[in-house]
């Protein structure tokens, strides 16, 4: 038995069309009714025919909806579930997949009173973004994280996790604040550190642009495609998760001293034991299938 058979997508970026075009695979039965703000992207929705419906109003698209999916911007959560609150049927569950999970849940909660919410988050993305970038095997072998709030009803729980299950993805069931603090070290500070180095490159007078792009084939390379994300989801990413972030920033920033200390002094040792625990770290992340064990990252060479 299927966990939804409605199921209502607000906002079809790389997530939410990901979504639309996963459901289509594992669930071809279920009717898809989206809503994008943007006409544009509404209209290329349409055209991609990912949907069943695409509605003109949020209102309209969660009518009949026993899931509703918020795939907007988590600073952008609170106004989106608003706009469709008086019309969310009583028994709907509202989902959504933000990396930031405790003031997601406050602002649902407060948007949507007497709702039931059952926040998710799949650990999945590229640097791309739109509607034409989403992709049916985006969740495979993910994460998908689902923070539930206190005394949350263990049935509606359970067929959100079923529903992220049928996409391909493994589940994982944390607090919301545990969620943040975990996620701010795996996920926000690597892109908070990726913007600032790109950006340090950018303003270095005595390195022209072309030297810098020229010469991006180490690891700068790798930095420039997750400083490429979408800015505005990660702008509201660290404002909404800013006492997280801050927090692993400063652990971050007295390992860095540690690290230029010993660079300064010549210890040696310190810097290769520091390098090989690290190295450890990355082959326990292949070892869990969260990234490709080929050399060179996966990358080919035609």
């Amino acid at each position: 038995m299927l966990p939804f058979s409605r199921v209502t997508i607000i906002g079809l970026g790389l997530i939410g069309s990901s979504i639309a075009r996963a459901v289509r695979l594992a669930m071809p039965t279920v009717r898809l009714t989206g809503y994008d703000a943007d006409p544009q992207v509404r209209e290329t929705v349409d055209r991609l025919q990912l949907c069943d419906d695409v509605a003109d109003s949020s209102g309209a698209a969660v009518i009949d909806a026993d899931l509703v999916i918020l795939c907007v911007p988590v600073g952008a959560m609170g106004a989106a579930a608003a706009e469709f609150a008086q019309d969310l049927p009583a028994d709907a569950i509202v989902s959504d997949v933000g990396s930031s999970k405790a003031e997601v849940a406050r602002v649902l909660g407060e948007a949507l009173p007497g709702a039931i919410v059952i926040p998710a988050h799949p650990v999945a993305g590229t640097e791309r973004s739109g509607p034409d970038a989403g992709f049916a095997s985006l969740f495979h072998k993910r994460w998908c994280i689902i923070t539930p709030p206190e005394g949350a009803n263990p049935a509606a729980v359970e067929r959100v996790a079923e529903f992220w299950r049928r996409l391909g993805a493994d589940i994982e069931m944390m607090a919301p604040e545990h969620h943040d603090r975990v996620l701010a070290v795996t996920s926000h500070l690597p892109h908070l550190i990726a913007y600032t180095i790109v950006g340090t490159a950018s303003d270095l007078e005595e390195v022209t642009q072309s030297e810098v792009i020229k010469y991006s084939a180490g690891g700068f390379r790798d930095f420039t495609r997750i400083a490429a994300s979408d800015p505005t989801m990660w702008r509201d990413v660290f404002l909404t998760n800013k006492d997280a972030v801050l927090d692993m920033l400063q652990r971050f920033s007295e390992d860095l001293t540690a690290l230029q200390r010993a660079i300064r002094l010549g210890k040696g040792d310190d810097l290769f034991e520091h390098f090989t625990r690290t190295r450890d770290i990355r082959r326990g992340i292949i070892e869990q299938g969260q990234d490709d064990p080929a050399p060179d990252f996966g990358r080919t060479h035609d």
